[in-house]
């Protein structure tokens, strides 16, 4: 009714406007209106909160149109329950099992399967996955490492007394050996009673140059003589022994830095039983804080149809498992197998 048809100039801009305005994106075209729009009353939480809800039940709409299905929580709590206890019963720590558990859930929550599948297969493969990451933590070939290093490489072994760590050092020598590298063992271990004579042994059924000093030494100088008698001799290889207990965990922490100084090996190895469990856990976490260990060697695997400590050690220290005892004899040394290790664990073929 203006006289100056401003009202009509604007409803001709409108269509304008409207004329002009592009398509949306293909791909935000294909989820409907209700699946994107915010509330507009709501504050960004619950705006958020709703927009998740939307989108949510959209993708169980494409899922159902399509055969398959969205994995929710609450179809998870029953297989990951079973997979903690068995976790928990192949001797992986608590808190390693629960981080695992952790991923799997973060992994799958909101993933689709088709109908013929079922939750408790995918989250089998899921575990699969996880424990693979898990020990494969580090992996390096030890072999060739060796083989390239400058000569003499020296190999320092740490842990507890008992596990045979003495006699994996032994076992490490032959292996070296094999592969036409010669070897001198060293004993650092200068406290314990007896230490000398049960190295020694070994030293003597192997016809290997042994390095040593009386009880009481210093850890240090000897490996430091051993290194020495190596690089006058034109030997590939040293590997030391070292004290598995001290009266404080300050005096191992005193003792290994001190090697670390003089010595500066080429790796550190820590040595312990498969069967240990979570007791080897433990004492991987104490020496890898005192020196900072390169990997592990886990004696009588031939025992442990678990595989928890392995999995374990590999978790809190970030360091691969590089090889297993398997048995008495000097040859009984292999490296280790991820995959193999995962299989055994799972009941795969």
């Amino acid at each position: 009714d203006a006289p100056d048809g401003t009202d009509a100039a604007a409803d001709a801009a409108g269509v304008e406007e409207r004329e002009g305005e592009t398509e949306p994106d293909e791909e935000e075209s294909e989820i409907p209106e209700f699946a994107r729009r915010r509330s507009s009353s709501a504050d960004g939480a619950e705006g958020e909160e709703k927009q998740e809800r939307s989108t949510s039940r959209w993708q169980q709409m494409k899922a159902a149109a399509t055969g398959k299905i969205i994995i929710e929580e609450e179809d998870l709590e029953q297989p990951l329950w079973e997979l903690e206890m068995a976790l928990l019963e192949s001797d992986v720590e608590m808190n390693v099992a629960e981080q695992i558990l952790d991923t799997i859930r973060e992994k799958m929550i909101g993933e689709s399967r088709k109908q013929v599948d079922t939750t408790a297969e995918l989250v089998q493969h899921a575990l699969h996955d996880a424990l693979l990451d898990v020990i494969s933590v580090g992996q390096f070939d030890f072999d060739e490492r060796v083989r390239e290093a400058d000569k003499p490489v020296t190999l320092i072994f740490t842990g507890v007394n008992g596990v045979g760590k003495t006699t994996s050092i032994a076992k490490m020598s032959e292996y070296l050996e094999r592969q036409g590298l010669s070897t001198v063992l060293a004993n650092g271990d200068t406290y314990r009673a007896g230490a000398n004579e049960q190295i020694r042994k070994h030293a003597e059924n192997l016809d290997r140059k042994l390095i040593s000093h009386e009880q009481g030494g210093d850890p240090a100088a000897v490996l430091y003589d051993g290194v020495e008698y190596a690089e006058a001799h034109d030997v590939d290889v040293v590997l030391g022994d070292t004290a598995g207990r001290l009266h404080t965990s300050n005096d191992l922490m005193a003792q290994l830095e001190k090697i670390d100084r003089v010595v500066d090996p080429d790796m550190t190895l820590f040595v312990d039983e498969a069967v240990a469990g979570q007791d080897a856990v433990q004492r991987a976490k104490k020496f890898n804080d005192a020196a900072e260990i390169d990997g592990a060697i886990l004696t009588k695997a031939d025992a442990d149809s678990q595989g928890g400590a392995a999995i374990s050690i590999a978790y809190v220290t970030g360091k691969p498992i590089l090889f297993l005892g398997t048995g008495q004899g000097y040859d009984d040394l292999q490296r280790f197998d991820p995959e193999e290790l995962v299989a055994s664990l799972l009941g795969e073929e």
